[in-house]
């Protein structure tokens, strides 16, 4: 089971490099989800001289005021044989096998965080993994000392910032508390005790430790503590004795302090019967296996989280794109796609794939006849202008069997007012096919990454309908001209053919002008201009599709694309200026997918050996089943190639 720490502290690792502390960033985070010990206490409580007593090694800062100003993360790796050294994670490749070094460097790397002469904190942690055959494998986060006063040099903010930075790890729920309390102090003041009291008020996550225990006033003892009896935890308090401050100024052995340690326990009546469950070594022994007991309790949540977010991440990886390529030719292959997938965007708007097209059979089959019908031919063929245009057309010399001249001024007249329609018409699709323009701008997701280009094809986009819009208000105009400049002659010739029907122009000379000839052929041209709306409702849809609609799925953009041939390098560099945003975002989600697949993968590792197979079969199942889990190694070899050939 030791590998599940050793996973842990890689996870870990790698989140600390790539910037995962746990933080309130818009991003995922993985550090949260992963099981470790914080340790917990205030300024002179023994919270270091228990962690060096842990690592045997004196190797944190002291002195007065805050000297804990950034949360380190200390790792432990047990090694069989070798000598014992530090590394750290912003020193790659750096061993320090002298560890007043190792204290040097925490002090010099938490001044290039928060500056030497500020005394502020910072929430950013160090990483530090010390290898030692005289030490467990075991993951600890050291916390600054939580004060009540703040001291020269520190802003009056200090005492609540390091309580909000401590409660902002000990409040997540997969954070073990070690909480470090004096034995000589009321343990009801204890500001350990009291934060992980507010935030595991059911001690579930808390594990108690008792300082100072050889330093309490004579009479008085931590037995009951220690037994649980005053204030009882889930877990067993531990006590510890720590080198005194002399002990520290005479650089004592910390193996000599350790021995001392546990023949004070041994040899003080009132904790002998606790001796077995005292001191630095067994809380560090204990601290390891209860580590390893959550984290394994932990995996498969931590798996799911993983795989989740690894397909979330990349769900949004894909809808920022790609990075844009470096030469002039990958970046006009860029733009050419994102345009190619405007354009095909903007053609299933139009085909009915997306919605928006059917609007435009809607200007056809509704708003075009609703405004022929609502044209009013009662101005052109009223009694008084017929008879005003048939006279006028007659001149000098009255006609003596129809009123030609008459009947085609009066034609004309009412076919100019069918125009307006048309236009309509025209102006409508216009309005539609520019809708879908901005429709399909914002459907592309591709030209989100690019606001320039973004713009760029939208103005392009129009200004090729605005040319298409021109080319077909003129061929649809031409058409209504086209039916008064030549007149449907079978439809008159019909007139003589239906004498009892009324239809016959032919009248004397001197009944030419009577009302009842006069309203027969504004009935006559009625007819005829009605004819002609009918045949123009057909005709007019199809110079506007074949004009704009038709053209606009053809050719949007092949203005844009002769433009884009003829651009400087500089120029298509511009049309892909990202947002700063979201070049900053796809790093960041690049980053931190990096870290997830990581993560994936060294889990997936460590939680298919045997004893995580074993761990993972229900108690519920193995006392339906009455049986044990039983996998041979050639069992476990099978699964990994199972599992292996499944990734691919």
């Amino acid at each position: 089971m030791e590998n599940l720490i050793s996973l842990v502290n890689k996870i870990q690792r790698a989140c600390t490099a790539l910037g995962d502390h746990g933080d309130t960033s818009a991003l995922p985070t993985l550090w949260d989800s992963l099981p470790a010990i914080a340790v917990v206490g205030g300024q002179s409580s023994g919270k270091s001289s228990v962690l060096e007593s842990i690592v045997g090694k004196d190797f944190l800062p002291r002195g007065s005021g805050i000297v804990t100003r950034r949360p380190l993360v200390l790792q432990l790796h047990k090694l069989d044989e070798g000598r014992e050294y530090a590394e750290f994670l912003h020193l790659p490749r750096k061993k320090f096998t002298d560890f007043a070094a190792v204290r040097k460097e925490i002090q010099d790397e938490t001044d290039r965080e928060t500056g030497r002469s500020s005394k502020q904190i910072s929430s950013v942690p160090i990483h530090l993994s010390i290898y030692s055959p005289n030490v467990v494998n075991l993951t600890l986060i050291d916390l600054p000392g939580l004060t009540k006063v703040a001291v020269d040099g520190q802003p009056e903010s200090i005492v609540q910032d390091i309580e909000n930075m401590v409660r902002s790890f000990i409040e997540k729920p997969n954070c073990i508390i070690l909480a470090i309390s004096p034995a000589n102090q009321d343990l009801a003041t204890s500001d350990a005790i009291k934060i992980s009291r507010e935030v595991d008020p059911t001690g579930e996550r808390t594990l108690g430790v008792l300082t100072k225990i050889d330093l309490m006033d004579k009479g008085t003892d931590a037995a009951e503590i220690l037994e649980g009896k005053s204030y009882r935890l889930k877990f067993p308090w531990v006590g510890v004795v720590n080198r005194s401050q002399a002990d520290i100024n005479k650089n004592v052995d910390m193996i000599a302090a350790r021995r001392r340690e546990r023949e004070y326990f041994s040899t003080t009546p009132e904790y002998k019967h606790l001796a077995n469950r005292m001191g630095s070594e067994h809380l560090a022994k204990m601290l390891s296996k209860h580590l390893e007991t959550v984290i394994k309790s932990r995996i498969p949540g931590i798996q799911s989280l993983i795989n989740k977010t690894v397909a979330e991440l990349e769900t949004e990886l894909s809808r920022l794109g790609k990075p844009i390529a470096a030469d002039a030719g990958g970046k006009l292959y860029t733009i050419m796609e994102i345009c190619r997938l405007f354009d095909q965007i903007y053609k299933e708007h139009l085909d009915g794939v997306r919605p928006g097209g059917d609007k435009i059979y809607n200007v056809f089959d509704n708003q075009l006849p609703s405004a022929l019908k609502r044209l009013q031919f009662d101005k052109q063929l009223s009694m008084e202008n017929i008879r005003k245009l048939i006279t006028e057309a007659d001149g000098y010399q009255p006609h003596l069997i129809a009123p030609e001249q008459g009947y085609r001024r009066l034609i004309d007249s009412s076919l100019v007012t069918i125009r307006g329609p048309a236009e309509a018409a025209v102006d409508a699709v216009h309005g539609l096919l520019k809708d879908l323009v901005h429709k399909a701008i914002n459907e592309t997701v591709e030209l989100r990454q690019y606001p320039a280009l973004r713009v760029e094809v939208g103005n392009a986009a129009i200004e090729s309908l605005d040319r298409m819009k021109d080319f077909s208000r003129k061929a649809t105009l031409q058409l209504v001209d086209m039916e008064s400049s030549y007149l449907t002659v079978d439809f008159f010739r019909k007139l003589p053919q239906d004498v009892e029907k009324g239809g016959n122009p032919t009248h004397s000379i001197f009944d030419r002008y009577n009302d009842v000839y006069l309203r027969r052929i504004g009935t006559t041209v009625l007819s005829y201009v009605n004819m002609v709306c009918a045949g123009l409702r057909n005709s007019i849809p199809k110079s506007i599709v074949y004009c704009q609609v038709r053209e606009a799925k053809k050719s949007l953009l092949d203005h844009f694309f002769i433009e884009l041939g003829a651009m400087e390098p500089k120029r298509l560099s511009s049309l892909l200026n990202e947002d700063p945003a979201v070049m900053e975002r796809r790093t960041a989600l690049a980053k931190r997918l990096e870290l997830y697949k990581a993560a994936q993968a060294e889990i997936d590792a460590v939680a298919w050996s045997k004893d995580i197979l074993t761990f993972f079969v229900s108690e519920s199942d193995r006392k339906k089943k009455k049986t044990q889990l039983h996998i041979t190694e050639s069992d476990l070899h099978n699964i990994v190639l199972f599992r292996q050939r499944s990734a691919f």
